[in-house]
This record gives C-alpha cells, structure tokens and sequence, in this order.
C-alpha cells in the first residue's frame, strides 16, 4: 500500500508564489513517475507537471515559465514551486504516484488565488 500525503496550499494574491509538498510513503520500491496534477470546480481534472526517475520534466503549457516540478528521490518527495500564481491557477492539486506495481492518488491540497 503507497500513501501519498500533499502539503502547501494556501491562500494567495494574483502574482504570488507557492511551493507544493507531496510525500510518497508505503510499499514503494522503486517511483518511476511523479506528477501534479489539478481540479477546478466543475471542470476535468488536468495534468499540470509530471517528473520520471531521470529527471524528465513535462508541463501544461498554462503553467511553462512560471511552475517548476522537482523530486527528492531519496526522501520519495515531490516538489511543486508555482511562481506569478493567476486566478485561473485555482484548484484542488493533486500528487500521482507510480511506482512498481502499483499507483496512488493523494487527497488533495487547495490553492486558492484571489485577484
């Protein structure tokens, strides 16, 4: 069983800054795959920044240039810096984990960008 546990959000202005925790813990042997992703009321759950064991970085062209997805692979913890937040950054953000055999969803952190 992997347990996947996302810290951080918050409240914030339009142009601040928040950095995302989400610590992956259980029957992990190997995390081949990492990400964020993010849910807005009444919308579909989206991909914002995936992050591989080699380090290989994927984004949503909504948040190039201003998210930055990083991991501790020896600490199983991922990373999300989002800089110049904007009103439409508004969501519930959500860790993935995949490891060996098996994935997991964390519960959610909610970030809410005012204007």
């Amino acid at each position: 069983q992997v347990r996947v546990v996302e810290s951080g959000g918050g409240l914030v202005q339009s142009g601040g800054s928040l950095r995302l925790s989400c610590a992956a813990s259980g029957s992990i042997f190997s995390i081949n795959y990492m990400g964020w992703y993010r849910q807005a009321p009444a919308k579909e759950r989206e991909l914002v920044a995936t992050i591989t064991s080699g380090g290989n970085t994927n984004y949503a062209d909504s948040v190039k240039g201003r998210f930055t997805i990083s991991r501790d692979n020896a600490e199983s913890t991922l990373y999300l810096q989002m800089n110049d937040l904007k009103p439409e950054d508004t969501a519930v953000y959500y860790c993935y984990v995949v490891s060996v055999g098996v994935s997991a969803w964390g519960k959610g952190t909610l970030v809410t960008v005012s204007s």
